[in-house]
């Protein structure tokens, strides 16, 4: 299906109405005379058609080929200003037109006028093919299943009283757009309107107010769309050029700093500025880069401008030539201003301008080219990045580009891990399975793969994380690569309360001026992107769970490690709040404390109950999972140690000394663990010699262990 969207049909107002003054005087330098002049004033016929005008001169200039416009003057009859003909469509023959047709007419009672006239000719007007229409029709003819639609614009110049009367025209102007259809269906010469915009603006003098509100556009039905603007008369060349950029697709940009020699003066010069008009894709071409589109708003319209500044100009060599994203014609705003014509006239005799735009890092970058091929001047978008045809970067040695840090070794385990080998096709297996399966795997894995060292923290560092690197990519965990995993992790979280620095390389501007709490803090959060990312089985969830709880909130986080929720959220799974955090105790005085670790320094709650068992580790155990779940946190070189610092650390140093008496393990509390459980039993019939002795050797032997 091809769409055809080429066609604008303006209709003038020409009823007598339109020949008052637009009340609007102009400024003219006259010598000074005796005799007072009367203010000079344009009707409201001449606001319209020079504004129409300008439109058709900026579509002209900015697409040579490919956008008709006509236009249509309406009184007590339409009369047809130009056609679909290539030959009618230039400023000369529609000014020339503008000519004969004449200022308004005296209002008179015998003829009646309307704008509806020009309504109808203009929908007849769309419903008429053009040349471009009339051969795709001819080669749509010859294929079958392939549609044209045509589709068309309609600006309609007029005013009315109120907005009653805006709403009976756009009634009517449906009403003539289905009959015009109807009469398509079956005549040759004419086409289907399968879509049409109507843009009607109000048009009234300076110093009235008008009754006619604007309104957005609408769709009244499935073919028609509406919108109104209320204007006055000075102000309606601001806004065509504003509907202009809406109806083609462009763009405003404003060079600033152009050098120019006062015409007065030309020893002195100034600096001037341009407004130009392009497609928006030399715009739209920077988005999601590093660049800065400094958008303005313009004074007196309802536009913004991209302001770029002016460099030193050049030739337009070939050996000068610099790759570009997009070109587009470019057209000044004010054709007549004296700036304007200098850049013209600058630009056409061969030379070329770079301009500058911010970037976001700080200063400025050469963004745009402006030169003239052939008699037309385009503006060109430069490429920021990386050219195509420079060298490409290197792997290896480094000498054809800057990047030299690739990941290599770990791309080839990444292509070792996902190796195709064919199977043997079976019944009962699907087509497609394993490869299916392996798009799936793969897909999981190179979520998140950066390519080089310096965008990445983790796999700088990965001799402390290797397990929960290795381990994860797996889609389901046992326990004990489950409690591996959770190992690294806490081992991970005491480098950080240590506070040793990560030897990372030049990181570039992914870090504020290396700190450590920036490499932690990105560090931790790509290690939760990758587990999250490589699975979701309840192993996953939990070693997720565990990089969040030791992960220390910021600002930029939306949450933290060593925080209660994290602490509770992992307890919940495991049994309770308290035992999640009697795990994570546990766990960290196995496989991080020894005897010659630093006794710790923490933060305690005044008002936290402290319940004595009958094993000091058991008391100490509970004293660290009651401050887990409370989300206290570590404190550094403090000094201050309370009475749970000296009991917790006292209780670790005997705990440590020797391996604890397996009997008390399996002794319930409050009862005394024997040394020899099976040994009165054994020796009953021996009477109470040597038994009775070792019996009591043993119970006081257990007595001094529980003491101790």
């Amino acid at each position: 299906m091809n769409e055809i969207n080429h066609k604008t049909v303006f209709v003038l107002d020409h009823t007598p109405y339109f020949g008052i003054s637009c009340e609007s005087p102009i400024d003219c330098d006259f010598i000074k005379s005796k005799l007072p002049i009367p203010p000079i004033s344009k009707s409201l016929w001449t606001c319209a058609v020079e504004a129409s005008v300008e439109y058709c001169r900026i579509a002209y200039d900015l697409f040579p080929a490919g956008k008709l416009i006509r236009f249509v003057v309406s009184d007590s009859a339409a009369h047809i200003v130009n056609t679909w003909n290539v030959s009618t469509q230039n400023l000369s023959h529609v000014m020339n037109a503008m000519v004969m047709v004449g200022v308004p007419p005296q209002q008179t009672q015998v003829t009646e006028y309307s704008v509806i006239h020009g309504l109808r000719a203009a929908i007849e007007a769309l419903a008429e093919p053009t040349d471009l229409q009339r051969e795709q029709l001819a080669a749509h003819a010859k294929s079958e299943g392939s549609k044209m639609v045509n589709r068309g614009r309609v600006i309609c110049i007029t005013s009315a009283r109120d907005n009653g009367s805006m709403s009976n025209l756009a009634d009517i102007f449906q009403t003539v757009l289905e009959q015009q259809n109807a009469i398509a269906a079956g005549h040759k010469e004419y086409i289907r309107i399968d879509q049409c915009h109507l843009v009607i603006i109000n048009l009234y003098p300076a110093n009235m107010e008008s009754m006619v509100t604007s309104r957005p556009p609408v769709d009244i039905s499935p073919i028609l769309r509406s919108e109104i603007h209320s204007n006055k008369a000075n102000k309606i060349s601001n806004k065509l050029t504003h509907l202009i950029l809406l109806h083609f697709d462009l763009a405003s940009t404003t060079v600033t700093g152009i050098p120019m020699k006062e015409e007065q003066n030309a020893s002195s010069s100034a600096n001037y500025d341009v407004e130009i008009f392009h497609g928006r894709t030399a715009h739209s071409v920077f988005l999601g880069t590093e660049l800065v589109l400094p958008h303005s708003a313009k004074p007196g319209v309802d536009y913004e401008t991209v302001t770029l500044k002016w460099c030193t100009p050049r030739s337009c060599g070939s050996s000068e030539m610099q790759p570009c994203l997009a070109q587009c014609r470019v057209t000044p705003v004010d054709v007549t201003s004296r700036p304007s014509s200098c850049l013209i006239n600058f630009l056409l005799g061969g030379r070329s301008v770079l301009l500058e735009m911010p970037k976001k890092s700080g200063g400025k970058i050469t963004s745009h080219l402006l030169s003239a091929h052939g008699g037309e001047i385009f503006i060109h978008s430069l490429n920021t990045a990386r050219s195509c045809l420079e060298d490409p970067p290197s792997i290896s040695e480094g000498g054809g580009g800057r990047v030299t840090d690739y990941r290599i070794p770990d791309f080839g385990q990444l292509m070792t891990a996902h190796r195709l080998v064919p199977l043997k096709p079976l019944p009962s297996r699907e087509p497609d399975e394993g490869l299916q399966k392996m798009r799936a795997k793969l897909r999981r894995n190179s979520r998140y793969w950066p390519l080089t060292f310096s965008r990445t923290v983790l796999y700088n560092v990965r001799q402390f994380v290797e397990p929960v690197l290795v381990l994860t990519q797996k889609p389901e965990l046992t326990e004990e690569e489950k409690v591996v995993c959770i190992k690294s992790i806490y081992n991970l979280s005491q480098l950080e309360e240590r506070q040793e620095t990560l030897a990372l390389p030049n990181m570039g501007h992914r870090l504020k001026g290396n700190k450590k709490e920036e490499q932690y803090r990105l560090l931790w959060w790509e290690l939760e992107l990758i587990v999250s990312s490589s699975g979701s089985s309840p192993a996953h969830k939990a070693i997720v769970s565990c990089i969040r709880e030791c992960r220390r909130p910021s600002a930029d986080d939306g949450h933290g490690g060593g925080g209660g929720g994290a602490g509770g959220a992992t307890g919940s799974t495991d049994g309770g709040p308290a035992a999640g955090s009697e795990h994570r105790a546990s766990v960290i005085r196995a496989t991080t404390d020894s005897p010659m670790s630093p006794p710790h320094s923490m933060s305690t709650d005044t008002t936290t109950p402290l319940t004595t068992s009958a094993s000091g580790a058991g008391a100490a155990n509970s004293a660290l999972a009651i401050l887990g779940a409370r989300g206290s946190k570590k404190l550094f070189n403090t000094g201050a140690r309370s009475l749970f610092d000296t009991l917790a650390t006292t209780e670790r140093t005997i705990s440590q000394k020797r391996i604890d008496f397996s009997g008390r393990l399996c002794t319930p509390t409050g009862q005394i663990a024997k040394l020899y459980p099976h040994f009165g039993t054994k020796d009953s019939d021996a009477g109470q010699g040597r038994g009775g002795a070792a019996a009591a050797a043993a119970a006081a032997a257990a007595a001094t262990v529980d003491a101790k």
